[in-house]
């Protein structure tokens, strides 16, 4: 790979393939070592595209399903040089990058808005002081005022209204929705 250097062209999306269901184990991994050894301005994010639907089981219990977009492959926007490179590719249960031979290819600006992957952190539906239903969980069933929201946007802190008083509960972010 010594001419990866040569065609680096700034932070970019790269696609990297992994076993099926490593995912999120991949990203986990990439994240640490990112962390560990100060490669923030080499590596600034990592994607495993989801979206979310409601499905109704049998008997009519709604539930927030998060389904894999690319089943398979991590999205790692980065720098692509000598050094990242070998970092993701190194990762255990990734088998490489997309693209042509052993070269990476970014993603383009149109598969970017495709899988909607810069928008997604913008497109968090929730802010504090909305009223929502949890309606998944341990506390399925109970409603209130969201209080805080963790940095990650993946829990909750909801006021829940009970009869006495308003008790912080935290939750998923996947086991909520708005109140109607």
């Amino acid at each position: 790979m010594s001419n990866i250097n040569e065609k680096n062209l700034g932070p970019r999306w790269y696609v990297a393939h992994t076993y099926t269901g490593y995912e999120n184990k991949v990203k986990i991994s990439i994240e640490k070592i990112v962390e560990n050894r100060g490669l923030q301005h080499l590596i600034y994010d990592v994607q495993v595209p989801t979206e979310t639907h409601v499905e109704t089981n049998d008997k009519g219990e709604e539930k927030i399903v998060e389904t894999k977009l690319l089943p398979g492959y991590v999205l790692v926007k980065m720098t692509m040089t000598d050094e990242s490179w070998h970092v993701v590719r190194n990762i255990t249960g990734v088998t490489g990058f997309v693209g042509p031979g052993s070269e990476p290819t970014p993603l383009s600006q149109e598969e970017l808005e495709v899988f909607r992957i810069e928008s997604q952190l913008e497109e968090f539906p929730f802010k504090v002081g909305d009223r929502v239903e949890v309606v998944s969980g341990t506390f399925a069933g109970y409603s209130g005022t969201i209080h805080e929201i963790s940095e990650d946007k993946k829990q909750i802190v909801v006021l829940a209204s009970t009869e006495r008083r308003d008790i912080p509960i935290m939750v998923e972010t996947q086991d909520v929705r708005l109140a109607q």
